[in-house]
């Protein structure tokens, strides 16, 4: 049975054998835990990684948060009132070498009893944030992903793929955050799919992300590079937070709940640049990322 405490022992699971998959391809890093609590209800265990081989600072989240919906959450939210619970894992790795893209994961769970009905439903995704664009990489990671999504549902992929490029957006510089992935939210059961069906495409989700980042360390990490690619990186890091701070509603949702600040913020890269009017040269590599940083390509036929 689908009950909140079965599915948040499943996220824990999920986020040792995530962690056990990356200090392995690694091979230097260990992931440091930090266990806290939520005074109002709920606590969650933060995995950081630091200063590895591959990875310079990376996060694996697990959360579990419960209790009343308070003015705030009404207010900034737009919850009604009411008793909730919300529990998730979340990843954000954030490599040395310039050609080891960025990543993220989030699936969540989420319930709200209200006094006129009980609410539930299922969210997540996975995106990619490349500081240079390979399309290489970006086929593998679309086609890795519509390979999950197929297995369920073959309108999901390009469903929850233009979900993703609309969401991972940062308008105010008119680009995406990376290539996009897919992104959903709040699916509840409907005539197609029961809560079981939604729960393992969900499930099937976290389990993709480990085989599919490893491929891209081991493929990437040796690759040479020099000071231009790493100030290239710190200022697309520096985009990354822009989205996170301005857009993220998983960060809003840390916030406005009275999460923890460092596990909220644990996606935030150690180092970024904002250089004041940066144009890169014409036609070079990150003139053709920037060129490609645009929503509703399609990566599996590029």
């Amino acid at each position: 049975m689908l009950t909140p405490r079965y599915i948040s022992e499943q996220l824990q699971i999920l986020q040792n054998r995530i962690c056990t998959a990356l200090e392995q391809a690694d091979g230097k890093g260990k992931f440091v835990e930090d266990i806290w609590q939520r005074a109002d209800g709920g606590g969650g265990k933060t995995r950081i990684l630091s200063n590895g081989n591959i990875i310079e600072k990376g996060g694996v989240n697990f959360s579990e948060v419960f209790g009343k919906v308070s003015e705030n959450m009404q207010e900034k939210l737009g919850m009604p009132a009411g008793n909730f619970f919300a529990t998730g894992v979340s990843i954000v790795m954030h490599p040395h070498n310039p050609f080891v893209p960025i990543i993220h994961m989030n699936i969540r769970y989420f319930e709200l009893e209200t006094q006129n009905e009980n609410i539930y439903w299922f969210g997540g995704g996975i995106d990619l944030t490349p500081h240079y664009i390979d399309r290489d990489d970006a086929r593998f990671f679309h086609q890795t992903l519509k390979n999950t999504c197929d297995k369920f549902d073959y309108a999901f992929y390009p469903h929850f793929k233009h979900w993703a490029d609309d969401y991972f957006f940062i308008k105010h510089r008119n680009e995406t955050r990376g290539i996009g992935g897919i992104f959903f939210d709040k699916l509840q059961e409907d005539l197609k799919h029961s809560k079981q069906d939604f729960y393992d495409f969900w499930w099937a989700v976290g389990e993709t992300f480990a085989p599919l980042y490893t491929e891209l360390m081991h493929k990437n990490a040796t690759k040479p590079y020099n000071e231009r690619h790493k100030q290239w990186q710190k200022i697309r890091r520096g985009r990354y937070v822009e989205f996170n701070l301005v857009y993220d509603a998983g960060t809003k949702f840390g916030l406005e709940s009275d999460g923890r600040i460092e596990s909220i913020l644990m996606s935030l890269p150690p180092e970024a640049v904002w250089l004041y009017d940066f144009q890169p040269e014409v036609g070079s590599p990150e003139a053709e990322t920037l060129a490609l940083l645009r929503k509703e390509i399609d990566w599996l036929s590029s």
